[in-house]
């Protein structure tokens, strides 16, 4: 039997990214951290965290953090059945992409009570990687898979409106979105990641605006690609929940009300873990059949 105080410290290490940290979290010494991480390594015989600034598990480190967290959620499950377990909330992984968090999925994990979540915030184009990882038990992606492991359900699509205030249109596109005017008016982008905008142009301009390339401001926030539209700092793709009453008052303009932009999210987990997380999931459905636009 692997110790789960070891476990819980691997964990700890490789999540909070150093052995001070992790024992603030676990209220111990970060000399009893080590300890047990050493011991765990002794016991494994392999490496199982890179030490540095930040520390990081090894690919074997990751696999035992993931046996460790599956356990959790089955202990979790199996509390349910037998009450007389109770363990506790469980700690439950995620990765959401930002501007669902903003939108739609904080009510669904309200809804679900037996958790303590540890949410990654990651573009849904590359949240499922975290999931492949072993790193999270569950995961909103816009790919729909499959996933060796994994099981599926699709949410819907959030559709996004291109938008800008008034002044900014004025100053920058006064003849509409043309490429010309793409290509010059700053754009605002979420990370290196985001590709929202670039898709946007291409499809509006056939690839013209693009092509030559679009300065932009980088902001990581979903509130605040809304809030720097309003003030005039740039155009940007925001999820339409955020800006729909902005576009009702005419302090946000619409730069091509016939081009939405959608996105097809997908609801994706851990098959091992499906039963305990069972809950969340239907909350997830629900929440999702709210906000997000259904074929």
């Amino acid at each position: 039997m692997l110790d789960p105080a070891q476990l819980m410290a691997l964990a700890a290490v490789h999540r909070r990214g150093s052995f001070e940290l992790a024992a603030a979290e676990l209220h111990v010494t970060p000399s009893a951290i080590s300890q047990r991480l050493k011991a765990l390594e002794e016991r494994i015989g392999t490496l199982l965290i890179r030490r540095g600034t930040p520390c990081t598990a090894t690919a074997a480190g990751l696999r035992l953090i993931r046996h460790h967290d599956e356990v959790a959620l089955l202990e979790q499950a199996l509390a349910t059945e037998l009450p007389g377990i109770s363990p506790g909330p469980a700690t439950l992984r995620i990765a959401v992409n930002a501007d669902s968090l903003a939108t739609w999925v904080i009510p669904a994990l309200a809804a679900t009570d037996g958790f303590l979540y540890d949410i990654v915030i990651d573009d849904q184009d590359v949240s499922q990687e975290w999931l492949r990882r072993g790193e999270v038990a569950a995961a909103v992606t816009s790919h729909p898979g499959p996933l060796q492991g994994c099981d599926t359900i699709p949410l819907g699509a959030l559709r996004y409106r291109a938008t800008a205030s008034l002044a900014y249109i004025q100053r920058w596109m006064p003849d509409g979105p043309t490429p010309q005017a793409l290509s010059h008016a700053p754009a605002l982008t979420f990370s290196d990641k985001d590709r929202l905008q670039h898709i946007w142009v291409d499809r509006l301009t056939g690839g013209q605006a693009s092509r030559a390339g679009f300065p932009g401001h980088r902001l990581t926030s979903s509130q605040g690609f809304v809030d720097a539209c309003l003030a005039g700092l740039g155009w940007g793709l925001n999820p339409e929940p955020l800006v729909a009453d902005h576009l009702a008052t005419g302090r946000l303009i619409d730069l091509a009300p016939d081009q939405p932009l959608d996105t097809a999210l997908h609801w994706q987990f851990a098959r091992l873990t499906a039963p305990a997380l069972a809950p969340l999931t239907r909350a997830i459905g629900q929440a999702a059949r709210r906000t997000l636009r259904q074929a």
